[in-house]
Formats: C-alpha cells, structure tokens, sequence
C-alpha cells in the first residue's frame, strides 16, 4: 500500500512545486502566468457587476456555474501553492473568496447575497498576488495606496447598490432596476441628495445614513492618498521606520544614514 502511495505523493509534491513557481515565482514565465490570472480574475469581476443584469437571461446559470468552476480551480491551485495550507486558510482574504463560491454554487439561494461578490475586487487589488506581479512595474507607495483606497470605494458603491437592489427593486417606487439603484447609491454617497428617489421607511433612512457616513470616509481616504505629500517605502535597519521622503539621506526617526534606491544615475 505505502509503494503505491509514494508515486502519488511524489505527484503532489511536483504539482505543489510547480504552482509555488507560477504564482510566486519570479521569472518571464511565472510573471505571464500571473498576469493571465488577473485577467481572469478582472473578467470574473466584470461578471460580478453584470450579475443583476444578466439574471433573466436564458444562459446566465451556465455562465454562473462555469465561473464557479474557474474559481474553485483558482482557489484550489493557490492553496497548494501555498507553503502552508493551515496559515493559508486562515486569511481573511480566503474565505471572502470561499463565499463568493458559495453564491455561484448555490445561485437560487444565496442570489440576495450576490452582490458581497464584487468583494473579489477588494481582495485582488489588496493581494500580494497582484502587486508582486502588476505592482513591481509601479514600485511606488503612492501608486498602490491610490489603487488601494479607490478600489475600496468602488467596491463599497457596488456592494451598496446591490443591497438596494435586491432589497428595494420592484417594491417601491423609484427603485425600478439596477441603474436606479446605482444612480441612488452615487447620489447618496456624494451626499448630492437630488431627492428623486428615496429609500422608504426607518430601514431605509438607516442605509442612506450609513451609505453617506461611510462614502464621505471613503472620498477623504482616497483625497489623502492623492494630495499628501509622497513618500517611498524604505526600512529603517535601526528604527522600523518605514515611510521616507524619496530623497531622505537620514531617517528623520533615529539620524541612521539611508541608502534609498531610485532610478537617477
């Protein structure tokens, strides 16, 4: 019994060494690889958004099950990727993931929730998956805080406007389809408040509430990413410090003298 299992582990170990090269991997092919999951991963997000939309359609099941499947590869092939399955499991970032299957698995049921699965957007732009790939051609702090913050604006519009949908679409008047509910979503979240349509009800007030609380934090997140002064990412060997001025030669922390790398000869 233990012959034949040896091949089969020897298999498993091959195929986990192998993944381990492609999605952390450094070289031409490893980062090809990459880059055609995250366009993957962009389609399957596009999908997300177009949900709603697409629902009353005669082949939205197959598309829905078939992204199912693509996900749960995806997710299969980085948990063996990983140096240690238990750590990796463990990560928030997984089991937002592992919801957003459950809703492509079980549509009929969980389809009120559909709307968390733009938080595949989230994840994306907030793994080291994607920055050590797309983000090591824009190796700066500012970059990535800006991508950060607008994709975590983004994805709370779209998280808000599918509550309202699935909550108030074709119950009350105003909320007729999807654009109504983003329409409502953006003109709440600017706290424009054109006043056409409005939420029915205490529950209602409570979204709207939370919907423009939430979004003037979010703008002022992204506001500070864009206009505070830059700065590059460094460590400090002394302090721990490690935000600097890009031409720093001291740490303004401790006085250790810095060797910051940049791009001028």
């Amino acid at each position: 019994m233990s012959a034949r299992r040896t091949p089969v582990r020897r298999g498993v170990r091959r195929l986990r060494a192998r993944l381990r090269y492609l999605y952390h991997g450094q070289s031409a092919a490893a980062v090809r690889f990459r880059l055609a999951v995250i366009m993957i991963d962009i389609a399957l997000i596009g999908f997300f958004i177009a949900a709603p939309l697409l629902r009353e359609t005669p082949f939205f099941l197959a598309i829905d099950y078939f992204v199912a499947f693509i996900l749960a590869l995806d997710l299969c092939a980085r948990a063996l990727a990983s140096r240690s399955l238990r750590t990796w499991a463990k990560r928030p970032i997984v089991w937002v993931d592992a919801f957003v299957l459950l809703t492509l698995l079980a549509p009929g049921w969980l389809f009120n929730l559909a709307f968390l699965r733009v938080l595949r957007l989230w994840t994306l732009l907030h793994s080291d998956f994607f920055w050590s790939t797309i983000g090591r051609r824009y190796d700066e702090t500012r970059y990535e805080e800006v991508t950060r913050a607008a994709s975590t604006l983004v994805t709370f519009v779209f998280i808000v406007t599918g509550f309202v949908y699935t909550s108030f679409a074709g119950r009350h008047v105003g909320v007729d389809g999807y654009i109504e509910a983003l329409y409502f979503t953006v003109a709440t979240l600017t706290t424009t408040g054109f006043g056409d349509i409005v939420l029915p009800g205490a529950w209602g007030k409570l979204i709207s509430i939370v919907t423009m609380i939430a979004g003037i934090t979010l703008f002022v997140r992204l506001a500070q990413t864009l206009f505070r002064p830059h700065k590059v990412r460094f460590l400090c060997g002394r302090c721990g410090l490690m935000r600097h001025e890009p031409d720093a030669v001291h740490c303004k922390a401790c006085g250790l003298l810095l060797n910051i790398p940049n791009d001028e000869v």
